[in-house]
Order: structure tokens, then sequence, then C-alpha cells
């Protein structure tokens, strides 16, 4: 089995779903009391979180590079980053830590296409829906990808910033993420993906009348799937 390196902590409340899903994941697959090799680097996310905001992406890319470094000296054998945001610097980490990142994009994309579907609707931070960093990767696997108007991505963003990551969630919260999800339906989108490792934490399955993609649990899936590959 190889290691998985896990660049988390942004924030903690989806970090330890990744956590539980990988190790599921192992015990499914290989049974009796085994679970998933892991080396976990967490951040404190409020540092990073005033980053963001305040669009130091240079000085992000830097902490993000330092951590995958931690994981490559700590033996990581590939790295997931455990956040759809600070994917945007996935590929200058990857080439930093000298260490394979299993892109939440492409795994994504890759059940997407499996389930047969074409376009498909893109929640997330502001950042995730706003700059081009996850629509293009997505679309490189020949995805349409639709995002929500101006209001309502930030709705989506300040559910994400002021309530999931802090552990809190809201039924109107979750009402108002349908209300966001049926009117990417009304335009057209054929599923919808859950483009925030906390956005699982409040929507599921049943809160939508098309598939649901959760990037946490897909991601972590894939995760596991890679260290089993030999």
């Amino acid at each position: 089995m190889k290691i998985i390196g896990v660049l988390g902590g942004m924030s903690w409340e989806s970090t330890q779903v990744y956590y539980q899903l990988m190790n599921q994941e192992v015990r499914r697959r290989l049974g009796g009391a085994h679970s998933a090799e892991i080396l976990l680097y967490s951040v404190d996310f409020d540092r990073i979180e005033k980053l963001q905001h305040a669009g130091e992406w240079a000085l992000l890319t830097r902490e993000m590079i330092a951590g995958a470094r931690r994981l490559q000296r700590g033996g990581a054998d590939f790295l997931v980053i455990a956040t759809n945001t600070m994917h945007l610097m996935a590929d200058e980490v990857a080439e930093a830590s000298g260490l394979e990142v299993l892109h939440i994009a492409d795994v994504t994309a890759q059940e997407i296409k499996k389930a047969g579907l074409g376009r498909v609707g893109l929640l997330g931070t502001r950042f995730t829906m706003e700059q081009p960093f996850m629509r293009q990767r997505l679309e490189s696997h020949g995805l349409e990808v639709l995002v929500p108007d101006a209001d309502d991505r930030e709705l989506v963003h300040r559910v994400i910033y002021e309530e999931l990551v802090q552990g809190v969630i809201r039924e109107e919260s979750r009402q108002a993420y349908r209300q966001v999800i049926e009117r990417l339906v009304r335009r057209g989108a054929e599923g919808v993906i859950l483009g925030c490792t906390e956005i699982g934490l409040l929507i599921g399955d049943k809160d939508a009348s098309v598939p649901v993609f959760d990037t946490t649990r897909i991601h972590a899936t894939a995760a596991v799937e890679r260290a089993l590959a030999g």
C-alpha cells in the first residue's frame, strides 16, 4: 500500500471526512482490520482564509509547497490536497515537492463521464467558481461547466466560510443551496459538482433533482485506488 500524503486543515471539518472515508474504503476493499496508510499535514486555516480573501495567492502557494515538502520528507508517495480551492496551485506544488498531486478535478471529471453526463453545475468558494483553474481542468475532459449567477455565488461562498468551515449546519442554508442547484438545472445542468470539500456536510443526493458529485468522497476514494494500485 502506498502512503497517502494529505495536505489538509482547509478546513479540518472536511479533512476529518477525508480521513474517515479513506480508511473506510481501504477496509471495504481489503477487509479485516486494514486501514489506510496516511501522512497528514494540517494547516491553521485562519491564516489561510485571511490570505485567500486578501488575494495573496503567491504567499498561499509558498504555504502549500512548504506543507507538501513536509509530507515528502515524511515519506508520502503521492499527495492529496484536501480542498478544491487550493488546487489553484496544484501544478506548482507537484513540481516543487517532486510528488504526484492527485487532482480533484480530474477524478471528478472521470466520475461525471462514467455517468454519461456532459453539462454540469459547479458549486464552491467564490474563488473556485470565478477563477478558471477548476473550470478549465474540468473542461479539458470535454465537460461543459455552469456556475451560479453573482448573487448565488455570493450566497454559496458565504455559507461555506461563515457556517460550514466552522461546523455550523443550518436548514435554511440547505434550502438556499437547493434553490441554487435548481436554478442551475433550469439552465441545463445535468448534474451538480459539490466543488468545495465542506459542501457535502450540507448537501447530498436527496437535495437535487439531478446527480450530485461530491468531490470529497470522489477524491478520497480515488486516493485509495491510487494507493492500492501497486
